[in-house]
């Protein structure tokens, strides 16, 4: 079986460095932030070409910290109006909700699956305040599109670069640095992934930077002292160590995901099967290849038949979880079909040449 991903794979080759970051950790006897985490943020805030880079818990409260941020700044204020993709992972949505602000969704283009920017203006009111966009898949959103509109309409640009650690707009800017703010998720299986939960905030305005380094430790200024209501939402010392060993190496893993995409995208012949589209290459990192087929069930069935595992990013739409039972009636088909007829392919740094082969002539051979 091609497993989708292989995580003691993915980081095997890494077996010794960890091990040997994890006995100078242990020997430092400094376990919360330190030295590993501010040699990290340096590095990270370095690499996306901020000034600022705060290590958090996770991705989702890396965004939640930038709404509250922005709330004790006084540009975002209770009940204002976030507009947000509808066809992204939900933690995007549950962070605007969770600081009492009001997720908009809004339709993706069908053909990158990012924010469509004219959907976005369309759905502009008085009450909105922010534009969550997110490079879904590892493709950049339309950065000059939400970069113009949110100019033009006094908009703060957010980004939920979850998923696009390391790609770059036509401009050579990398994701992190296309926006008023970003999130980092470091999920395991993310392009930069730790072997825990972990996160952080990329930004240029120092007044934000300020407030969610505070935010996320207990919104103390010394041991004793509290300025703001915070959190307690510290990225983990050990999973800095780690995130910084391969940071080294994110560069060369994106090239190679790069890399296994370009031979699908030349293998797969089937007008059938909707591919991955792009305008340039360097602005996706693939975290995931996605591709559609009207019977999608039946080709992830006839896939994992013939020893091809595959996953469904995602299966059920925000506006159809209970969770968010009062967004039901919302009328968003582009979404709803997407939903129907995604599927995503095996894409790790690990996959070897036969195994793309073999995936592309199973596809090439699927009616």
């Amino acid at each position: 079986m091609i497993k989708f991903l292989d995580l003691k794979k993915v980081n095997a080759r890494f077996k010794e460095e960890y091990e040997d970051v994890f006995n100078r950790f242990l020997n430092s006897g400094n376990y919360i932030l330190g030295e590993e985490v501010s040699k990290f943020e340096s590095a990270f805030k370095l690499y996306c070409g901020t000034g600022h880079c705060i290590g958090t818990s996770n991705g989702l409260d890396a965004l939640r910290l930038i709404f509250e941020g922005y709330k004790i700044l006084g540009k975002l204020h209770d009940g204002d109006e976030i507009l947000v993709p509808a066809n992204t992972y939900i933690a995007s949505v549950l962070a605007i909700s969770s600081a009492n602000l009001k997720p908009i969704l809004v339709e993706p283009d069908s053909i990158s699956f990012n924010i469509d920017v004219h959907k976005a203006k369309s759905a502009l009111t008085h009450k909105t305040k922010a534009i969550l966009g997110v490079h879904l898949y590892g493709q950049l959103y339309d950065v000059h599109g939400l970069e113009t509109l949110c100019k033009e309409q006094d908009l703060i640009l957010i980004e939920d670069a979850a998923q696009a650690h390391g790609s770059s707009c036509f401009d050579g800017r990398k994701a992190g640095n296309v926006s008023d703010a970003a999130a980092f998720s470091f999920y395991p299986t993310k392009n930069l992934g730790a072997l825990g939960d972990a996160g952080a905030v990329t930004t240029n305005d120092s007044a934000l930077a300020e407030v969610v380094n505070k935010l996320r430790n207990y919104g103390r200024t010394s041991v004793y002292d509290n300025d703001l209501k915070g959190y307690n939402c510290r990225l983990d010392a050990l999973q800095a160590a780690f995130l910084r060993i391969k940071l080294n190496h994110l560069d060369s893993d994106n090239q190679k995901r790069r890399s296994i995409a370009q031979q699908y995208l030349s293998l797969i012949d089937n007008d059938q099967i909707s591919l991955p589209q792009f305008t340039h290459i360097n602005e996706h990192v693939f975290h995931l290849f996605v591709i559609k087929n009207v019977n999608r069930d039946r080709l992830k069935s006839y896939l994992f038949e013939n020893g091809v595992e595959t996953f469904i990013h995602y299966p059920k739409a925000i506006h159809h979880q209970k969770a968010y039972s009062h967004l039901k009636t919302l009328h968003l088909p582009i979404t709803s079909k997407l939903h129907n007829e995604i599927l995503s392919l095996p894409l790790n740094t690990y996959l070897k040449s036969s195994e793309i082969e073999k995936i592309a002539n199973l596809l090439t051979n699927f009616r």
